[in-house]
């Protein structure tokens, strides 16, 4: 009985050994489910041919856009002052008019949008400025020679026109409709190095730099450099939103922080330059400063609605309606004045000549004026 017990141990130890050693080096033998090789089922993406074609590209804004906007190129010729030796008698004798200064031309660049196939481009005013030779190079690389139609000092807007030919114009977006985040695309001429588009998002909206007048800027990221000057800024659907105008850089390039002229400024303008050559804008002779809190208090105001007249120009039509400083001024013809920037707006939309209806708070009741509005004096240069 022993004997058979111990054969008993001796084959239960080998037969654990073998499964074991199979287990563990041939466990496919034992027929286990799982123990064989893996299928891992994965997915796969579609082939490229049967995607939608650059489902994030802007290539269609892009190809619907570039054609209408142009490269401006400009000189004019400068004076240098006369060195005095050339007036002395004595000089002129031994060096006779070898000396004589030749004619220097300064050059410079910037860009253009095409708005009309009658040739009307659209750009700014400081990149023609005083300039006596303008030409606009399209995106095939013709070259055609433009003439100047009228310019906005206030608002940085020019009028150039080719004659002649047809040219390729650009779609008008909703500048009003755009939103804080809205992709917009900036095209130019960035240092001269060709034809350029950038993108970015609008990061705010109404903005003033005090660089013009009448501001109203659209600030983006997108990338806007000195030749950009004139240049598009469109929406994702190749309209255009607006003109690219300047740059807030410590380095003469892009930071980040480009601001443009919104295209439906730009278009009333433009339409006025073409139709007379200059912008005529309403004035009635007031300064006048927002309501704070303190004033509303200072003033015994019951709200900080509207502006508050501080000075009214003697002769001037406010004047002459009986318009009296420390009036707060609420309304023009039915439309809400909420700061000095929108006072400034309503005033110069306002028609020279004809009589405008301004809702106005004094002793707190309310009255309404009849003003005759007068024309707004021509504005100097003003330094950039």
């Amino acid at each position: 009985m022993r004997n058979l017990w111990l054969i008993f141990a001796q084959t239960a130890t080998v037969a654990v050994g073998v499964l074991f050693v199979v287990t563990t080096l041939k466990p496919e033998w034992l027929g286990r489910p799982g123990s064989g090789p893996q299928v891992v089922e994965l997915r796969q993406a579609a082939s490229s041919s049967s995607q939608p074609a650059r489902a994030a590209s802007y290539s269609d804004a892009v190809r619907k856009a570039v054609p209408a906007v142009v490269n401006i190129f400009t000189s004019k010729e400068i004076k240098t002052p006369r060195h005095p030796f050339l007036d002395d008698p004595l000089f002129r004798q031994f060096f006779g008019d070898r000396l004589e200064e030749e004619p220097q031309r300064a050059t410079s660049l910037g860009s253009g949008v095409i708005v009309s196939p009658k040739g009307y481009i659209l750009t700014n005013h400081h990149v023609v400025e005083a300039a006596d030779e303008i030409e606009v190079a399209l995106i095939d690389g013709k070259k055609l020679k433009a003439r100047a139609v009228g310019s906005d000092l206030e608002t940085d807007i020019a009028v150039l026109q080719v004659e002649g030919v047809t040219l390729p114009a650009i779609t008008f977006g909703d500048a009003d409709a755009l939103r804080v985040g809205d992709v917009v695309l900036a095209i130019g001429n960035p240092f001269g190095v060709g034809q350029t588009v950038t993108m970015g998002i609008v990061s705010a909206l109404r903005r003033n730099q005090g660089i013009n007048t009448f501001e109203n800027f659209i600030q983006t990221d997108a990338a806007i450099n000195p030749g950009n000057s004139g240049g598009a800024l469109i929406d994702t659907a190749g309209n255009l939103v607006g003109i690219n105008t300047l740059i807030y850089s410590r380095s003469g390039g892009s930071l980040g922080i480009g601001f443009a002229i919104p295209a439906s400024s730009a278009k009333q303008v433009m339409e006025q330059i073409i139709q007379t050559g200059s912008v005529t804008r309403g004035w009635i002779g007031v300064e006048a400063e927002e309501i704070t809190p303190e004033i509303a208090d200072s003033f015994r105001l019951a709200s900080t609605n509207g502006v508050i007249l501080r000075g009214i120009l003697r002769g001037g039509p406010a004047d002459r309606a009986g318009l009296k400083p420390g009036d707060v001024l609420l309304a023009i013809e039915g439309t809400q004045i909420k700061d000095q920037n929108s006072l400034l707006n309503l005033v110069a939309a306002l028609a020279p000549g004809k009589p405008a209806s301004i809702l106005l708070r004094r002793d707190n009741k309310d009255m309404e004026i009849r003003v005759a509005v007068g024309k707004r004096p021509t504005q100097q240069r003003r330094r950039r």
